[in-house]
């Protein structure tokens, strides 16, 4: 089979829509004769018969109705695509499609996310969550423009794109009340033998976390373990065990999760990255996301001091 002409398949669908090759000539502005010249080559091309033809009328074949319903979604497509170049400055806004990895805790993504829709004129913001292999895969088909995740894209993935750094931070460890005074220790003492919450294994900061608490001989005790950072926030609450958040939303989570800091390391760093198919971000809101993640998000502070503004 050789490479398909789309002239060719214009022609196929022109006559496959009008019924007759005489009433598609006279939409295409051409002779009867170069039009079934053109649909005999497209044929012999593919090597296969698109019409049963009986006099004048053209009835598609099994093989033929394949090709239509193709040729039904290409050109539906191209109008939409000429259509939404036509309107897009006024009447249809830009639109800012972005996957956010299940292990970026979602006021992080929405802290960063923020500034995107200060743009002028402020976009439509489209997130999906989920795994960031799905994530990637969609990023390869450019239905994403960007992916948020707590780490550079993993070499294992067949994808060509670029990771950009946002920043980085501390954690801090937060219990309720009463159980931060079950443990009254020094930190980070407080937490060896006190009931822990831990990030999954594929979240990045994981092992990062377990070599810390092996370095400070640290031994506390895992009452659960969490893929989804807000279930595990939730269970925290609750008081089901201690966990940790990224220093830069610490007072977020005590003001909204009622949980008090027991203290906080440099020690352990927790990453988030833009991964993109770009070399060079060029997208208003990614540029947004990431100057403000630079300028503001993740700029270093003392502990206890609250951010500006």
């Amino acid at each position: 089979m050789g490479t398909l002409n789309y002239k060719h398949l214009h022609y196929f669908w022109a006559v496959a829509k009008a019924g007759s090759v005489t009433r598609a000539s006279e939409r295409l502005h051409l002779t009867p004769q170069t039009i079934s010249g053109q649909l005999s080559l497209f044929e012999e091309v593919l090597g296969e018969a698109l019409f049963n033809r009986s006099g004048r009328q053209f009835e598609l074949t099994e093989a033929g109705r394949m090709v239509l319903s193709y040729a039904d979604e290409i050109f539906s497509l191209g109008q939409e695509l000429e259509e939404t170049l036509h309107h897009r400055p006024t009447d249809r806004p830009l639109q800012f499609r972005v996957g956010v990895t299940d292990a970026v805790p979602k006021a992080v993504a929405y802290q960063l996310l923020e500034p995107a829709m200060q743009v002028e004129p402020p976009p439509r913001i489209i997130c999906r969550e989920g795994k960031v292999a799905d994530l990637l895969a969609e990023l390869a088909v450019h239905r994403l423009d960007i992916v948020i995740a707590d780490s550079p894209m993993p070499r294992t993935v067949d994808v060509r794109g670029f990771s950009h750094l946002l920043g980085e931070c501390g954690l801090t460890f937060f219990a309720t009340a009463e159980l931060a005074q079950q443990h009254p220790a020094p930190f980070p003492q407080c937490l060896d033998g006190a009931p822990m919450l831990l990030p999954g294994e594929d979240v990045a900061v994981r092992s990062r976390l377990t070599r810390w608490f092996s370095d400070n001989r640290i031994r506390p005790r895992i009452t659960g373990e969490f893929d989804d950072g807000a279930l595990m926030t939730a269970f925290g609450q609750a008081g089901v065990g201690m966990f940790a958040a990224p220093t830069t939303i610490a007072e977020q989570v005590m003001r909204q999760h009622e949980v008090v800091s027991i203290g906080a390391t440099e020690e352990v760093i927790e990453q988030f990255y833009a991964i993109s198919v770009e070399r060079k971000l060029t997208h208003p809101a990614v540029v947004a996301i990431s100057r403000a993640a630079r300028q503001e998000l993740f700029i270093k502070r003392r502990p206890g001091e609250p951010a500006s503004g």
